[in-house]
């Protein structure tokens, strides 16, 4: 058993413990060298295998697990061991349809935008054609790069709905279909345009899908019944808990505070990229002001920034020109951005899941990070404690987190708001 990995199933197969040439072959292999990737991560262990048998997953990992190689991998090989199948002949120039051989559905631009980035590195002289389409941008450019080629598509549901209605897009070749952060997308009111496009257009029900997905809800579990046939299910650590690879420190700070302990923290922080997570896009658009008038590089996302400044943000910041990222929530998933050694809840979330989402974006696949959260009065309703709550062992109560007192090496906040949320007030 791979660390921290639990499966069930019929006829699990075994992990591999290397990238093999004789699993994923010459191509994909000689991409992951470029790449620099030398070992699997434990989902990626168990993906790859199950993926080139061929079975369906349900995958429930925790974020910067690796899971975006844990099925463009397996993918990737099978496509180019299968090889291509010939579309039919429909139409030609601007009305030729076209037919992917692989769909990824995910629930943001910014995911599908990060996931057409890896495919593109990973279909490297492979002859696999991959494509991103999305809304908020524009379509005639989207149908441009469709017309020419397409064999992996990458695509969030409603454009994908809007682009199959046209008649641009045919799913009847579809032989992998991959649902990536399933449960952001139900969460988004997705579930409708998921269920079109895979139970009510020509997708074929002969197959290969793979699922992702943070949590477990009873939603999913459905969606899984509905889409998968005689699936493995893998989970990878504890499903919804953070990242142990991620040191987290819960400080009280008044409300009024907030800023100028913000600008005595950054002003310790000797390097890397810091992401900064706020409640409102107004607050957004302050704290990005705010911090580059004292002096550091900022720049912020939200949902109101046109496509064309939130990649330039995103851009700005890996390339580390604004080392310091504000953000709402339209970030907290999907991100995987290399270098982030500090998220900050300027504002708290209001329920755990985001919670955990957030601080994934730093301390991924095995690397240290740091996660810094600021609380106050005005987040009592998201433990539903009293200030008189004892600490037990496995808690930790509003009293003791009044006081800035830092979290021991090892503990897991996300206990601790689970434990207050059951309490009465």
């Amino acid at each position: 058993m791979a660390e921290g990995v639990e499966t069930s199933g019929e006829n699990v197969p075994d992990p591999v413990s290397e990238f093999a040439e004789e699993e994923l072959g010459p191509e994909v292999i000689r991409n992951l060298e470029l790449c620099k990737y030398s070992k699997p991560t434990p989902v990626q262990k168990y993906s790859i295998p199950i993926g080139l048998q061929g079975r369906d997953m349900m995958a429930c990992a925790q974020t910067g697990s690796g899971k975006t190689g844990g099925f463009l991998f397996p993918t990737l090989a099978a496509m180019l061991r299968v090889g291509g199948t010939p579309p039919p002949d429909v139409g030609h120039g601007r009305s030729r349809k076209i037919f992917p051989a692989a769909l990824i559905l995910a629930p943001t631009r910014e995911l599908a935008s990060q996931i057409y980035d890896e495919a593109k590195k990973f279909c490297y002289c492979t002859g696999i054609a991959p494509v991103v389409i999305y809304g908020g941008a524009e379509v005639g450019r989207q149908l441009r790069e469709l017309e020419r080629g397409c064999d992996m598509l990458v695509a969030t549901p409603g454009r994908l709905v809007d682009l199959m209605e046209r008649g641009r897009i045919s799913l009847s070749c579809i032989r992998f279909l991959i649902l990536d952060e399933a449960d952001r997308m139900l969460d988004m009111g997705f579930e409708p345009q998921i269920r079109r496009i895979v139970e009510q257009e020509d997708m074929p029900r002969e197959r290969q899908t793979f699922m992702f997905s943070a949590t477990f809800p009873r939603e999913i579990q459905r969606l899984a019944s509905d889409f998968l046939r005689d699936y493995i299910f893998l989970t990878v650590g504890r499903v919804g808990s953070a990242s142990k690879d991620v040191k987290q420190t819960v400080e009280y700070i008044e409300q009024y505070d907030k800023e100028d302990y913000l600008v005595r923290f950054l002003n310790q922080v000797q390097d890397g990229l810091i992401l900064v997570f706020v409640e409102t896009k107004r607050g957004a658009d302050f704290l990005e002001d705010m911090l580059c008038r004292e002096g550091f590089p900022a720049t912020s996302i939200h949902g109101d920034r046109s496509q064309r400044e939130r990649e330039a943000a995103l851009a700005s910041f890996k390339s580390g020109r604004t080392p310091v990222l504000v953000a709402t929530d339209v970030a907290a998933r999907g991100l995987d951005i290399d270098g982030v050694t500090q998220v900050i809840n300027f504002d708290l979330p209001n329920n755990i899941d985001d919670y955990v989402h957030r601080i994934g974006r730093t301390g991924r696949v095995g690397n240290i990070g740091y996660a810094l959260s600021m609380m106050n009065d005005k987040n009592l309703s998201l433990f539903s404690v009293k200030s008189t709550r004892k600490t037990t062992e496995n808690s930790i109560s509003f009293f003791v987190i009044s006081m800035s007192f830092p979290l021991p090496t090892g503990f897991d906040p996300t206990k601790m708001m689970e434990y207050l949320a059951t309490l009465p007030e």
